[in-house]
């Protein structure tokens, strides 16, 4: 029984894997993936059968294509496994900002889960999020003083939006605000959705200091809302795959810039 859970663990890894390529370098032949992951043709198409079916990619003839951004954005479960050791080390790399007693702000990015499981074991503070997600990891967390900002609940990211959540991030004061970013380009963020736009900048308006932990496949591409210059940020976490002219753009602004890995 334990070596079924392992293969169908292996399994599912690579799935997310898959994904992650696909988005990261859009439209791709199937039989290239195949190559690249190592298995065989008919493996590689069973993988991107069950990622079609979920609706987390197309399938074409002979070829594999990204979904546009919202699509993907909406797939919280596997987000949560896409590139989940960059996600580790990128919060690895602030974990050094969060005091004990500090108040904390969490979007609902799936980059900041590694950082909240974290607090949740080792950090007597005050947590305030949108996000389900980033509540439940102090459910067993004896203490733990969690708010979680309500509002109209959107399944599909497993989080609250709406003028609620707005209102109470303006009585709010936090030592610091940890977040993400769907999509950068030129030193601007994007969303898809314009309620997650406005919250995340009522998070960056109520923090002393600000954080944006956002992985390489972040840059170079926009959404329908943008919301803030980079500069508003006192320092961006990302790893060493991101574009060298995105990263020159950021300190161009002023920016304090760190790449884990390097």
């Amino acid at each position: 029984m334990a070596s079924t859970r392992s293969s169908l663990a292996e399994v599912d890894r690579r799935r997310q894997d898959v994904l992650a390529h696909v988005v990261e370098h859009g439209d791709v032949r199937i039989d290239e993936l195949a190559r690249h992951f190592g298995v065989s043709l008919a493996t590689m198409h069973r993988d991107l059968d069950q990622l079609a079916e979920r609706r987390l990619l197309r399938k074409e003839r002979g070829r594999a294509a990204p979904f546009p951004t919202l699509t993907m954005e909406t797939a919280t479960r596997f987000r949560i496994g896409v590139n989940r050791p960059v996600k580790e080390a990128l919060c690895a790399a602030v974990a050094d900002e969060i005091r004990p007693g500090s108040t904390v702000v969490l979007d609902d990015s799936t980059t900041v889960f590694p950082l909240a499981a974290r607090i949740a074991r080792t950090e007597a503070v005050t947590v305030v999020t949108n996000s389900l997600g980033v509540a439940r990891l102090f459910d067993e967390t004896p203490g733990a003083d969690v708010t979680l900002l309500g509002g109209r609940y959107r399944g599909e990211f497993g989080s609250c939006v709406g003028p609620e959540v707005l209102r109470a991030l303006g009585r709010l004061h936090a030592d610091v605000a940890v977040m993400s970013a769907v999509s950068v380009l030129g030193g601007r963020l994007f969303h898809p959705i314009r309620d997650y736009a406005e919250i995340k900048e009522a998070m960056l308006d109520c923090a002393q200091r600000s954080l944006l932990l956002v992985d390489h496949t972040k840059f170079g591409k926009t959404a329908t809302h943008a919301y803030s210059d980079i500069a508003r940020y006192d320092r961006v976490v990302t790893d060493r795959g991101a574009p060298a002219g995105e990263l020159a753009e950021l300190r161009r602004r002023g920016v304090a810039v760190e790449v884990v890995g390097d």
